[in-house]
């Protein structure tokens, strides 16, 4: 099974082998309905692309395409998909827009979407139906299951060979919208039943029988339809991955402000439900989330934990974008980066469009994610710079030799790292409109040797504590990394000693000091 991607553990961290090679997916999302057509791919997202340095693309696989017809599978836009990726020698995320997307039941074929009596939708307390299918529907879990399970068959006889697609997130932000619960007859049914055992090992359930209300008090609703949803979800990973062992994961709409299960979707793979989908659902190797909240570092720190791998499908594309970048590879070895709307960063600014504030508000964005001035220029240095950077990394991650920093708000002035002879000072410059947030990673290289590799930062190095000592320069030199070595292309002397500085676009430096 070597051939096939897979997650292994490299001394304690879990990380995607791609043809036995650790491979960090460098990647873009594209919008929802760009791979509806080849056409428009092959003229409107490629060449966009072209030049970011992405080695990866993040793409959705619609049901109500693949299975218009009941029982009769189309595979051309798949297939195509396929073969432009292999054309622009990129390898593919493929996203399953199945019974759910957004909370809602929108990519599902019109023979599931009519016939409401066996397909049937959740319900409020109230006995209005939402857009949303019940995941207590065996029969449309069932057919949505199949579905999948095709479609992995057919990429692995087309794929195993080539690896082009290397993981597959299954459905997309998951829950109910508009009520904390599922209340149709089999959910009412389901609810006054005693929780299953597995729950049980719950801390929340300190292993007391009982029904969901009795044993989960206020949080009982969102418990069940997380354990219900999570239930749903591992049915069709399974039956996917027991023709094509394809790592599968699942994303994350966040829980936010108002704080209430249904204001965001309740049931879906929120960190505080992450026990749940984790007992729910153990084919999904890490549950993954959607940022486009201003405090995307403290998200990553959440959802980036043993036991869940951090991988970051959809995110933000303006030019913090970049420093997240560098933040969730260095920081948390994450597997993928993506921002989503990939193809806008090839487009003129101006040219972009940008949802409505309404829809902004709706959603819970902030309005910032959308200035893309910068973007592009930003995101593309980084990726390339991780890519030469990548041997360097391996050896170093996971040692106390390689430390990294980012501006997580406007108060966040600076970071202070304490190496073994001396500890170093980054200070942060103000965030600015059109660039990215100060970011960066230093590496000790060797007793007085450091590598240190950023944008919008300074820095400074000291003495120890309590050493009566002076530091100084012997070798300061600017340059580039390749394939993990430091190509020196400068050599900084005198009072350039003082302007140590990174700017918008990632710089490196490579220094040598001396105590005195």
């Amino acid at each position: 099974m070597s051939g096939i991607p897979e997650i292994r553990t490299d001394r304690g961290i879990p990380t995607l082998y791609v043809k036995d090679v650790p491979f960090f997916a460098l990647s873009g999302e594209v919008h929802n309905s760009s791979a509806e057509s080849l056409s428009y791919m092959e003229k409107k997202v490629w060449p966009r692309i072209a030049g970011m340095n992405l080695n990866t693309l993040v793409v959705p696989l619609y049901w109500n395409r693949i299975e218009a017809q009941e029982g009769i599978f189309d595979f051309t836009l798949l297939d195509g998909l396929i073969c432009q990726a292999r054309e622009q020698k990129k390898h593919l995320v493929f996203l399953w827009f199945g019974l759910w997307k957004n909370a809602e039941s929108t990519y599902v074929p019109d023979w599931i979407k009519q016939n409401c009596e066996t397909y049937f939708r959740v319900e409020t307390e109230y006995g209005e139906k939402l857009n949303t299918i019940s995941p207590l529907c065996e029969a449309a879990v069932g057919k949505d299951a199949n579905a999948f399970a095709h479609v992995m068959k057919h990429i692995r006889a087309i794929d195993e060979e080539f690896s082009t697609v290397i993981m597959m997130q299954v459905e997309n932000e998951t829950g109910l919208l508009g009520t904390p619960c599922d209340y149709c007859a089999k959910a009412r049914e389901e609810f006054v039943r005693p929780v299953p055992e597995i729950l049980l090992e719950l801390p929340a359930a300190q292993k007391r029988p009982g029904t969901w209300k009795e044993v989960f008090g206020e949080d009982a609703e969102e418990v069940f339809m997380a354990c219900h949803m999570a239930g749903a979800v591992e049915k069709i990973t399974a039956a996917g991955r027991s023709e094509y062992p394809l790592p599968c994961f699942t994303n994350a709409w966040l829980y936010q402000f108002p704080w209430y299960a249904g204001s965001y979707p309740s049931g879906g793979p929120v960190r505080k439900m992450h026990q749940v989908w984790k007992l729910a659902a153990p084919s999904l190797f890490t549950l993954a989330p959607d940022i486009y909240v201003p405090y995307a570092a403290k998200v990553m720190d959440e959802y980036g934990y043993e036991g869940n791998p951090l991988l970051v499908p959809e995110i933000r594309k303006d030019a913090v974008t970049a420093s997240y970048a560098l933040y969730a590879l260095v920081k948390h070895n994450a597997l993928c980066y993506s921002p989503f709307g990939i193809e806008d960063l090839g487009e003129d600014t101006e040219n972009v469009s940008t949802p409505t504030e309404e829809m902004i508000k709706a959603l819970k964005m902030d309005p910032l994610s959308f200035d893309l001035t910068g973007s592009r220029q930003a995101l593309s240095a980084v990726y390339g710079l991780f890519e030469q950077m990548k041997p360097l990394y391996l050896q170093m991650r996971g040692t106390d030799h390689m430390q990294c920093w980012l501006q997580r708000d406007e108060n966040d002035q600076g970071a202070f790292f304490r190496f073994k002879e001396y500890d170093l000072e980054v200070d942060y410059f103000p965030k600015t409109a059109g660039c990215p947030a100060a970011a960066g990673v230093v590496y000790e290289l060797g007793k007085n040797r450091f590598l240190l590799i950023g944008m919008m930062s300074k820095f400074i190095f000291h003495p120890k504590a309590g050493r009566k000592k002076k530091v100084s320069f012997l070798k300061m030199e600017k340059g580039q990394l390749r394939n993990g070595i430091f190509m020196p292309e400068l050599e900084m002397n005198g009072d350039e000693y003082m302007a140590m500085l990174m700017m918008e676009q990632p710089v490196c430096y490579q220094v040598e000091l001396f105590q005195y």
